[in-house]
């Protein structure tokens, strides 16, 4: 195969970068495709160890500060089975959320929507009081629920929010390992099911960058105990998804 190198005209370009034919392009995608498929493959058989992962019982009692007053875990879920709960950056004596946390906020008004009309709750829960969250959130434009977890252990028994003592010591608990850590709230998602009894357990739980693998509506399905729930004759989005102002 014959290639040519193209030297782009502006320095803000890619230096130099391989120029072919569309039959030797075509050629080279299809080869790229198989590798991409096997990558799906791998993928889903990934998202299905995650969904298979034993659980925990949840037996303690958490207590949030929402805009319909005080709320526990259980009440977070709503009538769903499903509850993801988002662990966003903002602590207490914060200014501010993170600026990561917000780049993935910026994504969730269209996809919760969809969310909850497959039995799916979600929620963003940070350290910050409740009247912190709402300025941000109303200054941000974001619809989706954000919850406070001040008064409560919930942060740092999932492992996002920190102590002075284990900041001081470097002995920070995060992301299934202790390491030096000098901040005190970190990201993560966290995720539960409600069985028919009300016994609440903890599924899943990802964190830094292993956040990049959920976010999305399908993201998030994908690790969630129902999976996709995809039970319809096409087995696709087509049996569920509904333009958003078309569900019931």
């Amino acid at each position: 195969m014959t290639t040519e190198t193209q030297r782009f005209g502006s320095a803000g370009d890619l230096a130099t970068h391989p120029v072919v034919s569309p039959e030797q392009w075509l050629e080279q995608r299809k080869a790229l495709l198989k590798k991409e498929k096997e990558f799906t493959r791998q993928k889903d058989q990934l998202f299905a160890e995650c969904r298979a992962l034993p659980w925990v019982k949840v037996d303690k009692d958490y207590i949030f500060d929402t805009t319909n007053g005080k709320q526990t875990l259980a009440d977070l879920f709503g009538d769903k089975s499903q509850l993801i709960v988002v662990h966003f950056m903002l602590g207490p004596e914060w200014e501010q959320g993170c600026i990561g946390c917000s780049f993935g906020a910026d994504h969730y008004n269209g996809i919760v929507v969809h969310l909850e009309h497959h039995d799916v709750s979600f929620v963003a829960v940070s350290r910050a009081p409740l009247p912190k969250l709402e300025a941000f959130k109303k200054r941000m434009g974001w619809r989706f629920k954000w919850v406070s977890s001040y008064e409560s252990d919930f942060n740092y028994d999932y492992h996002v929010s920190f102590t002075d003592e284990e900041i001081a010591k470097k002995e920070v608990y995060y992301n299934y390992e202790v390491r030096p850590i000098e901040i005190d709230e970190l990201a993560g998602t966290s995720m539960f099911y409600r069985d028919s009894a009300g016994n609440i357990f903890h599924t899943y739980s990802t964190f830094a960058r292993g956040s990049e693998l959920v976010g999305g509506a399908y993201g998030y399905l994908d690790h969630l105990p129902k999976g996709r729930n995809e039970m319809g004759p096409g087995h696709n989005l087509m049996d569920w998804v509904r333009h958003h102002d078309r569900y019931e």
